[in-house]
């Protein structure tokens, strides 16, 4: 779950903010440089902490639990409107 503290967000959001900032500087969204960011702070976390199955199979773990996050918590309700606006393909 990405949900820490407030107070252990606090380290981060300056860097957030500009990461965000340069990636929102787009027409569409940015994949290539979304993925660069994303590949660069996995490859830095295996390089001080060791690249082994372990920290591989952590940072795999992070990787799905944050898609999965994404699906149920933004997806799944823009999903849920479309039935309501377009009909269900399942059970019409």
């Amino acid at each position: 779950m990405p949900y820490i503290k407030p107070e252990d967000r606090l380290k981060y959001e300056h860097h957030l903010m500009s990461i965000k900032a340069g990636l929102s500087n787009h027409e569409e969204i940015p994949v290539g440089e979304l993925n660069y960011i994303i590949s660069t702070m996995i490859a830095e976390l295996l390089e001080n902490f060791g690249l082994n199955y372990s920290n591989g199979n952590k940072l795999i773990g992070v990787l799905e639990c944050a898609k999965l996050e994404l699906y149920r918590r933004m997806l799944t309700p823009y999903e849920n409107q479309k039935i309501i606006d377009n009909g269900d393909v399942y059970y019409d």
